[in-house]
């Protein structure tokens, strides 16, 4: 098994919320990958949580749990508002 990156670049920094929502789903992702890295069976798989809603909610809580640990490491955007 090829080693997987969890934390693309090795950074949480990121310029925007977006491009930090975006890291998030992206490690959300990767972990994802690590725990299953047969390929074959992820593919299998999405059928079964496509269509079952507590699991759907589940990957949900999942990335708000990486984007919430993304938005603290950059500050929260360094408190800036638009």
């Amino acid at each position: 098994m090829e080693p997987v990156t969890l934390i693309p670049n090795n950074s949480l920094l990121t310029a925007t919320p977006e491009e930090g929502r975006q890291l998030a789903i992206k490690m959300a992702r990767l972990i994802i990958k690590t725990t299953q890295p047969d390929a074959q069976v992820r593919e299998t798989l999405r059928g079964v949580y496509a269509s079952d809603a507590m699991m759907l909610i589940a990957i949900g809580q999942t990335v708000a749990t990486e984007f919430s640990t993304i938005a603290a490491a950059n500050n929260y955007w360094h408190d800036v508002r638009p």
